[in-house]
């Protein structure tokens, strides 16, 4: 048995924010743009009392929160904490898999410092990342990935929560489909036309009827009703893609502008392609139009993708493979890689041990 904890970061890019600027403590900020096109990247705990979330448009955020404050992002300054965080993570376990800046996944079935109990390691981790960063962290301790991620979102922040094996099937049946992870608000509507709204409803549907209404998801879900998530912690994950989005401030149909803009994002994937060293042969480009819809273009090339040139010189000839009926709101490039998380910077212009229940 499995014995996995999942660490997420408090609002982490506000939270550096209000760390190292101590007149932003206790207020409500946004880390974006407050841009007409502005979108809010992280909310402090303050802000989000007002119903500001990360993904909402900043207008919205400005309406609901007059006194937000807005701070631009600084993106070196978190993937240094995040790399501080990772280095914590691997004084534990090697077998550590990121999803994203502000969040991994830990294996501690067996653990460098022979720690008997899992959710004692969380505690420590969590205390060093305080000491380290003057951040608080929120962990989830369970047997398995899926359960471990649910339970890090309770008592949220710098919260720790644990879902034991002799209660995790009991309380996945009293979970609302809303709190799986994997199953968004589509989703959630669908399930609910179905009379679905707990995991208990969901573990009475057979695999069949899942597998028939939902696809391959479908088989997920009939296992994660029933507290089984079998996927391991995969340290040497690949990133399958790297790419840049720049969305206008304002709808543009001028070819040209459009082109120009191009230039700039090619010039900007460059760097980072140069900079992570990474590897991608297919070219994606990305409009996103006026009424929201998104078109895109793919060229996969004989060889690596490395020089600028030939990144403007591909997305031009893709941008002007299309009828442009609309004008664009976001355009994007992106390099693939044939076999490898993804991961796509959006430039703003305005990341077997005992549980506790069982020590009886």
């Amino acid at each position: 048995m499995r014995k996995i904890i999942h660490i997420d970061m408090d609002a982490f890019f506000a939270s550096v924010e209000q760390r190292d600027d101590k007149s932003l403590q206790g207020k409500p900020i946004a880390v974006g743009s407050s841009g007409k096109r502005g979108v809010i990247s992280t909310a402090s705990y303050e802000a989000r009392k007002y119903g500001i979330r990360s993904a909402m448009p900043s207008q919205i955020a400005i309406k609901k929160c007059p006194e937000l404050i807005f701070v631009p992002p600084r993106y070196d300054v978190y993937k240094s904490v995040s790399n501080q965080i990772r280095q914590i993570f691997l004084e534990y376990t090697d077998l550590v898999e990121p999803l994203s800046l502000d969040e991994a996944y830990l294996d501690v079935t067996t653990n460098f410092k022979n720690i008997p109990f899992a959710i004692d390691v969380a505690k420590e981790i969590k205390d060093r990342i305080f000491q380290t960063t003057q951040l608080t962290a929120s962990a989830g301790v369970s047997i398995n990935k899926f359960l471990a991620k649910i339970a890090s979102d309770y008592n949220k922040p710098n919260g720790l929560f644990i879902i034991g094996p002799k209660k995790a099937e009991k309380f996945v049946e009293s979970l609302p489909i809303e709190k799986f992870f994997g199953i968004g608000e589509k989703t959630a509507i669908k399930m609910h036309q179905m009379n679905i709204f707990t995991g208990k409803d969901l573990k009475e549907r057979s695999e069949e009827f899942l597998i028939t209404n939902f696809g391959k998801s479908g088989k997920t879900y009939f296992l994660n009703a029933r507290a089984i998530d079998n996927r391991a912690v995969v340290s040497n994950r690949q990133r399958k893609s790297l790419g840049v989005e720049w969305t206008f401030t304002e709808d543009v149909s001028s070819l040209l502008q459009v082109e120009n803009e191009l230039i700039a994002i090619c010039e900007e994937l460059a760097n980072r392609i140069a900079k992570s060293k990474f590897k991608g042969r297919t070219i994606s480009l990305k409009l996103k139009l006026e009424d929201f819809s998104i078109l895109t273009r793919s060229k996969t090339l004989p060889n690596d993708i490395e020089e600028f040139s030939v990144l403007v010189e591909s997305s031009k000839e893709m941008l002007n493979q299309i009828e442009l009926k609309q004008k664009i709101r976001l355009i994007g490039v992106s390099v693939k890689a044939s076999e490898s998380v993804g991961e796509v910077y959006e430039v703003d212009r305005q990341m077997m041990i005992p549980f506790e229940e069982d020590r009886g």
